[in-house]
């Protein structure tokens, strides 16, 4: 197999195995210029001073779903009993703590963690604007620039997904938690990230909370912002089973259909969670090509449900994977939770391959994040891509042609030995040459949230 492009001037890489169009080969030489993948050779030697890549080299993956801020509440909720309704209650206390400073730690050590796991791009779901008062910070977007700063720091790539929160469900004021992600109106919501601008590692979206937090009258206003700025637009969508409820005894409907109504759907938006969803939800989402973000991890963590992977897939949704709450930072836990979830539901197996579930977490975890040129290992593509180790306790044995089977049905965030962002290593042999200490940086900033 040869693709090329120009010829290549950066680093050059040997994979003993990688994942192409869907195949593992074996002794594959990248070549990188400009950030770039310029050549992707299979059944080769290792070229004289090319780096080489033990084990199975993926395409970087993507978390469409990050709370960065959350990463502060693993453990903390897991004492005791409860629902998502009372989980929530922790997160505010938590989001009431934070600062610009502290978040830049916190997200600048999440996101090196998430660098550890062979994830190269995340899609950060931020609606904490302002002081806790409600109060803009004399830059009005100080808390995005942070987590902009913090991608930067940590070696990935960034799509802030600047969030309209307006109500605390069906135009209802903001409760006292919520006057920080609150920016009055959606008017002014669009004028504050309208100064927000991409670099050459983070592009800017756009997300509706959820249709309890955005009235009806103001979802059109988001939608069309990201229509115009060529955007991606999230929204959390039935998540929960009174979200639905108190949909329908507002509007007559489920907020799928009052997404619909309103413009929001589409091939540019992505859809998180959709758990609970009815038939022509899943025929609404996928018909329009809406892509649809899960986060088995999570929606397990909060004992939210088993959303309909499978079925809004079929329907036309692309999906994507995303650690949300960061309860573990692990998309291969993702993937596979995907799938095994969906055989507990259904008592059947074999509902994606693991060629497939690669896919949701690379390539089309990029598209739903604005970055259509990563995700894959081709010339032309961005040069992101990870090395999940092939003779680990939980990955030796299986014959090389197996080893994407190994990868996402046994092995972990730990298995991860490299990862390449732009041609450049951020991590190698398990070590961030950017955070130093990534499990000190984590302790440091919970500390300073949390205690």
């Amino acid at each position: 197999m040869q693709l090329t492009a120009e010829p290549g001037s950066g680093p050059v890489y040997w994979a003993e195995h990688a994942w192409l169009n869907g195949t593992v080969e074996p002794g594959v030489t990248l070549e990188t210029a400009g950030g770039r993948l310029t050549a992707v050779r299979g059944g080769t030697q290792a070229p004289q001073g090319a780096e080489v890549l033990r084990g199975l080299t993926l395409p970087g993956l993507a978390n469409a779903h990050s709370h960065a801020f959350h990463r502060a509440l693993r453990g903390t909720v897991q004492v005791g009993s409860g629902t998502f309704w009372t989980w929530r209650e922790v997160m505010y206390r938590v989001a009431g703590r934070l600062t610009p400073d502290s978040y830049l730690a916190l997200a600048r050590a999440a996101y090196a963690e998430m660098a550890l796991a062979g994830i190269t791009c995340v899609g950060e779901f931020h609606y904490l604007h302002h002081t806790p008062g409600g109060t803009p910070y004399d830059d009005p977007n100080a808390m995005g620039r942070a987590l902009v700063e913090a991608a930067a720091q940590a070696g990935i790539r960034l799509t802030l997904l600047d969030t309209c929160y307006l109500s605390s469900g069906f135009g209802a004021a903001p409760d006292r938690h919520q006057l920080r992600f609150h920016d009055g109106t959606a008017e002014r919501w669009a004028e504050r990230v309208t100064e927000l601008r991409p670099d050459a590692t983070t592009r800017i979206g756009a997300a509706i909370h959820s249709v309890r937090a955005v009235p009806a009258g103001a979802l059109g206003m988001v939608a069309a912002w990201a229509e115009g700025h060529s955007a991606p637009l999230h929204v959390h969508l039935s998540e929960q089973p009174a979200e639905n409820d108190a949909c329908r005894s507002v509007h007559g409907c489920t907020p799928t259909r009052l997404l619909a109504d309103n413009g929001v759907l589409g091939e540019g938006t992505t859809a998180v969670h959709a758990t609970h969803l009815t038939d022509e939800d899943v025929a609404l989402l996928g018909g329009t090509g809406t892509g649809v973000c899960m986060c088995p991890t999570t929606e397990r963590d909060l004992a939210d449900g088993i959303g309909p992977a499978a079925a809004v897939q079929r329907a036309g949704s692309p999906l994507s994977l995303g650690s949300d709450s960061h309860a573990v930072v692990d998309l291969l836990e993702e993937a596979r939770a995907m799938e095994l979830d969906e055989r507990l539901r259904t008592r059947t197996r074999g509902h994606w391959t693991a060629s497939q579930l690669l896919r949701a977490a690379s390539e089309d975890g990029h598209a739903a994040l604005g970055w259509p040129e990563a995700g894959r290992l081709e010339a032309g593509s961005l040069a992101d891509f990870t090395t999940v180790a092939l003779d680990s306790v939980r990955t030796a044995g299986p014959l090389p042609r197996l080893a994407a089977e190994a990868v996402v049905f046994a092995a972990t965030a730990a298995d991860v030995r490299h990862t390449v962002v732009g041609g450049r290593h951020v991590v190698r042999d398990g070590v961030h040459l950017l955070v130093p200490d990534v499990p000190a940086a984590l302790a440091e900033a919970v500390a300073a949230v949390t205690h």
